[in-house]
């Protein structure tokens, strides 16, 4: 090809000068309003490759534009997306925040029901053995908390701590085996001790005579040493009387959801 061109360059350079001079004739011709023969000969000769330039031209302008339109669209989703996940983002953020303060309120409130000194704190870890129920709250005897506080939430009782360190402290939840709370039902006043069983409560030591009732709501008596008088434990589900035996059984679901335990109040002035 190269051989070709350089053997025939003269003859194809002359025919591209006669052509582009043609073309510019044509172009001039097109703003004339009188033409003559020969000018016409020209046009006819020219418009068609004009026309065909034209087309190549406007095509390849609109290709480019569209490159470059699609180019910013791309862009522009990209921007939208980020956006869209800042804005999510945001929105879970502002919720979480909403919903905080809506429990922080709650457990103000709470305090300031009970009219006691109490210490706000967050729960931080939880047991993670299984074979204890208890939660690790932010808040130490650098605080002023001690073995033996009740630690309730606006719903009702918690736990007791159980062990302390200056930044941090350990809660024996009331579901935990090992607890027991003095405890009384609410609307007959029947004396019991709720303990622990796990995930409920058994509400033992009621007499079989005593009146008892499912849908009875379980309060502390205040007679233990941890909690005060009137702090909610849960409500009875079961109540089943042996023919035989001093106390009746009766089971109560706790009031408090353990599950979701995130700020809790210690109760400074017991055992102070």
């Amino acid at each position: 090809m190269l051989e070709l061109f350089k053997k025939y360059k003269v003859p194809i350079f002359s025919c591209v000068l006669v052509l582009v001079a043609l073309l510019v004739y044509s172009a001039h011709l097109r703003h004339q309003e009188k033409t003559s023969l020969f000018e016409k000969m020209v046009l006819v000769l020219t418009g068609p490759l004009q026309q065909g330039i034209d087309a190549v031209t406007g095509r390849v302008s609109d290709t480019w534009d569209r490159y470059f339109w699609l180019i910013h669209t791309e862009e522009e989703n990209r921007r939208l997306l980020e956006d869209n996940k800042r804005l999510q983002a945001e929105v879970v953020n502002l919720e979480e925040a909403r919903l905080s303060n809506e429990r922080l309120r709650k457990l103000l409130d709470f305090r300031d029901e009970i009219q006691l000194p109490a210490l706000p704190a967050k729960v931080i870890g939880e047991d993670a053995s299984g074979w204890f129920r208890t939660v690790v709250i932010d808040r130490g005897s650098s605080d002023g908390v001690r073995e033996g506080l009740a630690v309730v939430v606006a719903e009702g009782a918690v736990g007791r701590v159980i062990s302390v360190s200056p930044l941090n402290a350990r809660v024996l939840l009331i579901v935990d085996p090992s607890s027991a709370v003095a405890a009384l039902v609410q609307r007959s006043r029947t004396r019991g001790v709720a303990r622990g069983r796990g995930d409920a409560l058994t509400f033992d030591f009621a007499l079989r005579e005593r009146d008892v009732e499912v849908g009875d709501c379980i309060i502390s008596s205040g007679t233990g040493g941890v909690f005060p008088k009137g702090i909610v434990l849960g409500t009875v589900t079961q109540v089943a009387r042996e023919d035989y035996g001093m106390f009746q059984d009766v089971e109560i679901v706790p009031e408090v959801d353990f599950e979701k335990l995130e700020e809790v109040l210690v109760l400074l002035k017991e055992n102070s």
